[in-house]
């Protein structure tokens, strides 16, 4: 379904296939603690494994990985994806992380979501993108509410971190709410 791998240009963002010319982003993207703290990122990354990653998400036609660079500089400023493609019910996951706090309250993963979420439901047969996003992290969930997506229910106790438990959000978006949205 993701054989295609689109450049999607937005105002503030310009998606692109990643590669390895965005290890260097992507390195500093999972050594970000606050980051690695909202995504609930418990791994340890090794730099060679990273550009291998990102030299091998084109050979899949299964997900969508897409840097998210900065329009002013074509920057690196985090990526967004979508996997765990359930081509029998039409549905997928999509996550999102940038860089860090240097990024963050931009418009950037707004952005990145929202035209993601257009090529999605309009240039593939997606009729449903879920995700989830940790109790805490009110920030992400206010923006997945602005875009569309909705709270279906809630994995109690589904993070540790620190020594202390966190639930996740479970939304969703369709594809009529997206078309909904749109208008």
């Amino acid at each position: 379904m993701f054989a295609k791998k689109p450049t999607l240009p937005g105002e503030r963002v310009t998606l692109r296939p990643v590669g390895p010319e965005h290890v260097d982003g992507l390195w500093e993207l999972v050594n970000d603690p606050e980051t690695a703290r909202l995504t609930g990122s418990h791994g340890e990354f090794d730099r060679a494994a990273a550009e291998m990653w990102y030299r091998s998400r084109g050979d899949h036609d299964n997900r969508l990985d897409l840097a998210i660079c900065a329009a002013e500089d074509d920057s690196y400023v985090g990526e967004v994806v979508l996997n765990e493609l359930d081509v029998h019910n039409l549905s997928c996951n999509l996550r999102i992380a940038l860089v860090g706090p240097r990024v963050f309250g931009r418009g950037y993963g707004t952005e990145a979501i929202r035209l993601l979420l257009d090529h999605a439901f309009t240039a593939t047969d997606l009729h449903r993108i879920g995700l989830e996003v940790f109790d805490f992290n009110d920030r992400a969930a206010h923006v997945y509410r602005k875009v569309g997506f909705v709270e279906e229910g809630v994995r109690r106790d589904a993070l540790r971190w620190k020594g202390r438990w966190h639930s996740a959000v479970v939304m969703s978006i369709l594809a009529p709410d997206w078309a909904a949205e749109k208008d």
